[in-house]
Parts: C-alpha cells; sequence; structure tokens
C-alpha cells in the first residue's frame, strides 16, 4: 500500500515538473518571440546582384589583340582589346590634311577682303578724279578752249569709273558674304574641318577598348583576328565592389519593412560566423513573376492563389565586402529589423540616387589641343 502512494506521489511531483518545465519554454518561447521574433522579418530567398557592364566596340573593325581572359581582374581604364588601327590612321590623316586646306582656303578669301577692299578704294579715287576732270571741262564747256568731243571722253571717263567702282563693291560684298566677320577658327568651313578631325581622332582612340572601371572579366567570347560591327558583345566587367542583395520578401512580410532598416545577412559561400550588415533601399516594381519571360494568366482556366514575392534591394557595407568578396548569384539569409517604424513605406519610397558606375571617356581637350596647333601652324601671321 505504501509503495503504491509513494508511486502515485512520483507520478504526481514529475507531471508538475514536466508541466512547469512546458510553461518555462512556452513563456521563454512567448517572450523570446515578442522581444526579438516579432521585431524581424527574414528571409532565405536572397541572392546577391549587380551591376553587368558589357563590353561593346564603339567602331567596327578586326581584333588585332586580346589583353584579358575570364576571372581575370582589370583596372579602369585597362586595354582590354584592341583593334587593327590602320583604317582609322588613314581616316586620321585624311581628316588632318583637309582641315589644314580648308584653314588655308578661307585665311585665303579673308586676305581677299583686304584686296578687295583695297581695291574698291582705288576704284573710288579714280572715279572722284573722274569727276573732277569732268567738272573743270563743263567749265570751260562753249569756249575754244575745250572741244566737245573732249567734253564727251571726260563724261564717260567718269561712266566708266562708276561702273567700274561698282563692280569692285559688288566682288568685295561677295567675298565678304562668304566669310562674314567672324574670325578664321569661327569660320563655318573651318570649324566643319574640325569637327570631322576630332571624329576621326575619337575613332582612332576607340581602336582601344577599355575597361570602364574596375572589376573581374566575364563572359568573354571574343578572338584575335575576329571582324566586329559596332555593338558586338565582347564581354562583361563586374565590379565586385558595388555589389547588393535583392531579398524576395513574400507580400505579407512587406507591411513593416521601411526604407533605412538596417539588415543582417550571412552567406552560404562563408556560413554563419560572417555577418554582413546592410540597409533596405528600395522595393521592386513588381513581383518575380510579374517579369517573368512567360507571366500567368490568372483569368485564364483554374485559378489557385499563390502567395507572391517581392524583390527588397538591400545595400551592403563597403567594408564587409572588401574584407568578405561576394559573387553575383549568391544566395544569402537576409533578417531586416523592423523595430523602428520612422522610415517610409518601401512601396513609398523615392527613388534612390543611382550608384556611381560612371566610365573613362576619351578625353576630347586632347582633340581641341590639336585643332589649335595646326590652326596655328597654317593661319600665318
Amino acid at each position: 500500500m505504501d509503495n503504491k502512494i509513494e508511486i502515485a506521489k512520483s507520478r504526481k511531483r514529475n507531471l508538475l515538473v514536466a508541466t512547469a518545465i512546458f510553461a518555462a519554454v512556452a513563456i521563454g518561447y512567448g517572450a523570446y518571440w515578442a522581444l526579438v521574433l516579432s521585431q524581424e522579418e527574414s528571409t532565405d530567398d536572397a541572392y546577391v546582384s549587380g551591376h553587368m557592364m558589357q563590353i561593346t566596340p564603339q567602331i567596327g573593325g578586326t581584333v588585332a589583340k586580346v589583353l584579358v581572359d575570364d576571372t581575370q581582374q582589370v583596372k579602369a581604364g585597362q586595354v582590354l582589346v584592341a583593334l587593327d588601327p590602320s583604317d582609322a590612321k588613314l581616316a586620321f590623316e585624311r581628316a588632318r590634311n583637309e582641315f589644314s586646306q580648308a584653314v588655308r582656303q578661307t585665311r585665303q578669301l579673308m586676305t581677299g577682303n583686304q584686296q578687295l577692299a583695297a581695291q574698291v578704294a582705288v576704284r573710288e579715287a579714280e572715279f572722284a578724279r573722274a569727276q573732277a576732270d569732268l567738272k573743270r571741262r563743263q567749265q570751260l564747256a562753249g569756249s575754244e578752249a575745250i572741244s566737245a568731243e573732249e567734253l564727251g571722253h571726260a563724261s564717260d571717263a567718269v561712266a566708266a569709273a562708276k561702273a567700274a567702282l561698282d563692280a569692285a563693291r559688288e566682288q568685295a560684298r561677295a567675298n565678304d558674304a562668304l566669310t562674314g566677320k567672324d574670325s578664321l577658327a569661327e569660320q563655318p568651313a573651318v570649324k566643319a574641318a574640325a569637327s570631322r578631325l576630332k571624329e576621326a581622332w575619337l575613332n582612332l582612340q576607340r581602336t582601344e577598348i577599355k575597361a570602364p572601371m574596375d572589376g573581374i572579366i566575364a563572359r568573354r567570347n571574343v578572338q584575335v583576328g575576329q571582324r566586329l560591327a559596332a555593338g558586338t558583345p565582347l564581354m562583361a566587367v563586374i565590379p565586385l565592389h558595388n555589389l547588393w542583395v535583392d531579398a524576395n520578401f513574400k507580400e505579407g512580410q512587406l507591411a513593416k519593412i521601411r526604407v533605412g532598416q538596417p539588415v543582417e545577412l550571412k552567406s552560404d559561400l562563408y556560413g554563419g560566423k560572417v555577418r554582413y550588415r546592410g540597409k533596405v533601399v528600395g522595393l521592386g516594381a513588381g513581383t518575380g513573376s510579374a517579369f517573368s519571360l512567360l507571366p500567368p494568366q490568372n483569368a485564364t482556366g483554374n485559378w489557385i492563389k499563390v502567395v507572391q514575392r517581392v524583390p527588397v534591394r538591400i545595400s551592403l557595407e563597403a567594408a564587409d565586402l572588401q574584407k568578405h568578396p561576394l559573387r553575383l548569384g549568391l544566395s544569402m539569409d537576409a533578417v531586416v529589423d523592423i523595430s523602428k517604424q520612422d522610415g517610409k513605406l518601401v512601396a513609398e519610397a523615392p527613388a534612390s540616387g543611382a550608384q556611381d558606375v560612371s566610365t573613362q571617356l576619351p578625353d576630347l581637350a586632347e582633340a581641341d589641343k590639336l585643332v589649335k596647333q595646326l590652326l596655328a601652324a597654317n593661319a600665318g601671321n
């Protein structure tokens, strides 16, 4: 009898202990949910994204050299592919000669203006002298000192001088219309030739295809000897220092996500020991299915509701990327701290400023310098 009572007490005690343990676990989980889980939104449907800068030639040509290969790191301005420059050099030489010729011809026209102005002055003096001779002879008309024939010759001389003056003036006006009042450098013919020279210089520079910024070479598909047309894809440069994460949250998770909220991320590449710091910067314009190759047509056939996911862009700290580099497409785990609700909804956020992905372009100041040198060399004094 005593043994049965002892067993009953033991069972009761074990039940109370088990109940207390379950209650403690429930209370602990409830506290954990209230203090931690309810203040977070997480997803493992997140992937690293970045710019894929397509390298294409701006002019056609034959590939003479390929100086890089896949996985190679390059610096901004480094030559990636060199085209055969022979045609571009010939075009540049031709444009340079045409510019020099245009400058000399225009200078000759402008010098002609001065010559024609001098001729007009000479004709004006001759006309004035003829008028004076006629006036003197008209004063002697009717006397035996001058004959009617001589008076007629003087009158004809005035008419001839007037006609020569008018012709000189018209020629001066016609020549002045060709040059106007602009300086030699501002003459239309000179400026047109300068534009052709700059274009030829630019095409010569474009025979060397350079990296637009620092990055890693990927998807190289160009070979030496290949004939290229302008715009042919050659390779891509991936700037791995400028990456972000697209975290695909369920539509029901977006209500409390705000712009500027901190994000903690983990990469499968490094495991849970490496944490990345991030920040919510915006929301995609549509769900993934809306931009798929074959978007669903829910208005036709049988309809089954599927919870959609929307990509949320998360920026990464540059220091974390530098310490632990990532690659495009790597999977990530993202946890957003939604405890602060003072930011704007991701759906209401204004467009964020574009990240710095500027490229290096040929400096036209060198072409302008060349134009000034050729202008000075062919303008004379």
